[in-house]
């Protein structure tokens, strides 16, 4: 049985990307199979409650106010409508319903009461809930604990020495602050990044090696591939090569065993034996809908036939806690 470390070497997990690939994917697929359901993917939907318009300057995104991408600014969208949506990601089989805000930090006002009741709302559909909503302040982290959010994604994208040549707009460690605030309140992290941004090997590296070392493992690491949009800094970046990416997810599994490994943006590009390759290697969580935010990503329906070809078997939600009502109670009693 392999041990679930948090002080893993830069040297070890170079050692691990560089494998030859497929005695990689065997080793990550054995190491998968120790601590999962093989062939069982969680299907998370993703919503974008409030498009666009931010003062980040993140190069790879769309949805910053300074680059000219033809995104249209929309303002937060009611509760109804988001509820709706998650009802209808529910019945397409998603367990997991993720919602988005392009905001730099969450500010305490009527927005985010207005996020709190769409969190009460969705956890009241049985559904795991999770939020994207920038920097979040210890006490926003308990806010929402105590409405029921299940997880919060905020990915540190790179490592620490490329993150500048990518975002000036903030710090890593200011990345790095919201997780712990995440984690303290009890909410599961949701944390990984991008490939495609420039970076060398040695950042891919240090990214996965921030994330094995976090005192506790991310629920859910994303491994996204650039999606290069019109209008931002990286619009001619070249495409990640697959096995870069499945390489990518294989040492993520090797790493943080426990964690799902989400196989998110750039799905679109990949063919049905290549997504194969990557749940081997690991994957046992996907975005499914029509939209990534504002990139495109398969339909449901096309994702459907893919886990009937693979004989994959969607989760339910909840699979890994206790009964799902007390799961904030539990974390928030003393140790």
């Amino acid at each position: 049985m392999v041990d679930i470390r948090h002080n893993w070497t830069r040297e070890e997990i170079k050692a691990i990307y560089e494998k030859p690939l497929l005695p990689l994917i065997l080793e990550a697929a054995t190491v998968h199979q120790q601590f999962h359901k093989f062939g069982e993917v969680q299907i998370s939907s993703l919503l974008s409650i409030k498009t666009g318009g931010c003062s980040e300057d993140c190069a790879y995104c769309p949805q910053a106010a300074r680059y000219n991408t033809g995104v249209q600014v929309q303002a937060l969208m009611k509760t109804e409508e988001v509820l709706k949506a998650a009802t209808a990601a529910k019945a397409g089989g998603a367990s997991r319903f993720c919602m988005g805000a392009a905001w730099r930090e969450v500010r305490d006002n009527s927005d985010f009461d207005r996020v709190i009741d769409m969190v009460k709302g969705v956890n009241a559909l049985d559904m795991e809930v999770c939020c994207t909503l920038g920097m979040i302040t210890d006490s926003q982290a308990e806010r929402l604990a105590d409405a029921g959010l299940f997880a919060y994604n905020h990915n540190i994208d790179t490592s620490a020495e490329h993150y500048n040549e990518v975002i000036t707009t903030r710090t890593y460690d200011d990345r790095l602050n919201t997780l712990e605030n995440v984690r303290k309140a009890g909410i599961s992290v949701c944390s990984g990044g991008i490939i495609g941004l420039g970076e060398k090997v040695d950042d891919r590296i240090g990214m996965l090696l921030t994330l094995a070392n976090l005192p506790e493992h991310p629920g859910s690491v994303p491994i996204n591939t650039l999606v290069p949009v019109a209008g931002t800094p990286l619009a001619n970046n070249e495409k990640v090569p697959f096995d870069e990416l499945t390489r990518m997810i294989a040492t993520a599994r090797i790493v943080m065993p426990r964690s799902a490994v989400r196989l998110s943006a750039g799905r679109l590009d990949l063919t049905i034996p290549e997504q194969a390759l990557c749940f081997m290697a690991g994957a046992n969580s996907i975005f499914a809908g029509d939209k990534l935010l504002t990139t495109p990503n398969p339909e449901f329906n096309s994702d459907m036939e893919m886990f009937r070809l693979l004989g994959l078997t969607p989760k339910a939600a909840f699979a890994d806690t206790h009964e799902h009502h007390h799961h904030n109670a539990l974390q928030h009693e003393p140790a």
